[in-house]
């Protein structure tokens, strides 16, 4: 349903424009092509909401593969130094889990002061629990950073899955964080350790934040940033943190159309309206003039923000993926972790990759390219050239010894590659990767 007024009919924009903008807004306009330093890490996590956190250890933690993607094999100790103790970034929710930037605290104070009320109205809570509460940010304030084994679990308590059956102290660290009352400290071992929130940003409590509404607004509108132009269930789909029915949505998005600061769009092959940033539009128009909107090869994170909407990419470039953690492995056809291949503008296949990390190997189990690449086809869309094969193999070669460094290997081992005639080519180009040809 257009958001437009009436009788006014919305600007046209090429699904290539589209994808273009989106490549650069999501720093992928020079895949490991940056330098790591305070500024660049904050801009990045500002300018795409986030820098999403998992858990899922088999090849790296998915941060880490996010910021390998835009700035190369960097020096882990810095980053820990401008996470937590320059405080660069701060642990907290947007898509969900993320790193956000500190620049960008009176946004997530405006959802903060809202947990309490929404934890009572969903959790009834804290209620009978305020006296655990208060004795959990007590001891943190006392003896912090305090992690959640630094809390004994009740004897009686069986374990058990979902947020019932966290033990109470558990709780009261997920409305305490959630609430803006502590915050992450730091990690041991990736498990969080928790200490006041002006322990962890002196100050903050000084820092006022936006009203709900504005900080709304600035919610679609810093995700239109991000992905330049969207649909929206892209919106729904990309900011996800906290919950916002459809319906306000609509009704906010409204009012920044009237306001002319968002703009309806008409894109290419596309049935329902998108929306971008009224300022946006001329960048739209220049994206669709690019001979190539990325120069480079890189790997992708299966967390990365670029695939936060998946269905997205399939939209924009004709390439269904799936992270099949969550699918039985034998159902699955990539891999249990599989990285999208960015190449030149195209995700022209996957990787499924493991770090053996006593052997020091980095293994390719499944390199699997995508039909039209391993045809010599032109890619279905966006169209910005044909794509040299052989070009794209060293780069993906040259992708997976860069990553076999930052990650700590000093060998990447090749397993299986589809169609299997391009495995032949797949391993000449490693080898001359790794040898520096």
């Amino acid at each position: 349903m257009s958001l437009s007024p009436r009788g006014m009919t919305p600007p046209s924009v090429s699904r290539r424009a589209a994808a273009a903008l989106f490549l650069e807004r999501q720093w992928l306009d020079k895949p490991r092509g940056r330098q790591l330093s305070a500024r660049s890490l904050g801009a990045f996590a500002s300018a795409t909401c986030g820098v999403q956190i998992d858990s899922v250890n088999v090849l790296d933690r998915a941060h880490h593969v996010t910021l390998w993607s835009r700035f190369g094999a960097y020096d882990r100790d810095t980053l820990e130094r401008l996470i937590y103790r320059r405080r660069v970034l701060f642990e907290y929710l947007s898509h969900v889990a993320c790193f956000v930037a500190a620049k960008d605290l009176p946004i997530w104070r405006a959802f903060m002061a809202e947990v309490p009320e929404h934890f009572r109205q969903r959790h009834r809570y804290p209620g009978r629990q305020q006296p655990l509460v208060n004795a959990v940010e007590q001891a943190i304030a006392e003896r912090g950073p305090l992690g959640n084994a630094d809390f004994e679990r009740p004897a009686h308590m069986g374990k058990g899955g979902g947020w019932w059956a966290w033990k109470p102290a558990t709780h009261a660290l997920d409305y305490l964080w959630k609430s803006g009352r502590i915050a992450v400290h730091s990690r041991r071992h990736f498990h969080k350790r928790f200490a006041t929130m002006n322990q962890v940003l002196p100050g903050a409590a000084a820092i006022a934040p936006l009203s709900l509404e504005e900080a709304m607004r600035q919610r679609l509108l810093r995700s239109l940033a991000a992905m330049g132009a969207a649909a929206l269930d892209d919106l729904r789909s990309y900011w996800t943190w906290p919950r916002w029915s459809a319906a306000d949505m609509r009704v906010t998005l409204a009012s920044l159309v009237r306001e002319g600061l968002v703009s309806e769009l008409a894109v290419e092959g596309q049935r329902s309206p998108w929306f971008a940033r009224t300022e946006d539009l001329d960048g739209l128009q220049g994206a669709d003039r690019h001979r190539a909107p990325s120069r480079g090869t890189t790997l992708l994170a299966p967390f990365d923000s670029f695939l936060w909407h998946r269905e997205r990419t399939l939209r924009l470039w004709d390439y269904f993926y799936r992270i099949e953690i969550y699918v039985p492995g034998h159902q699955r056809t990539h891999g249990y972790y599989s990285l999208p291949v960015l190449h030149e503008g195209q995700l022209v296949g996957r990787v499924d990759a493991k770090t053996h990390r006593e052997a020091g190997v980095l293994e390719a189990r499944h390199v699997h390219l995508e039909p039209w690449f391993a045809k010599g086809e032109a890619p279905p869309r966006p169209h910005w050239g044909s794509v040299d094969r052989d070009e794209a193999l060293a780069g993906i070669a040259r992708s997976l010894c860069s990553l076999a460094t930052h990650v700590g290997c000093a060998e990447v081992k090749l397993a299986r590659v589809t169609p299997g005639k391009l495995r032949p080519a797949m391993a000449r180009a490693l080898r001359a990767a790794a040898s520096g040809d």
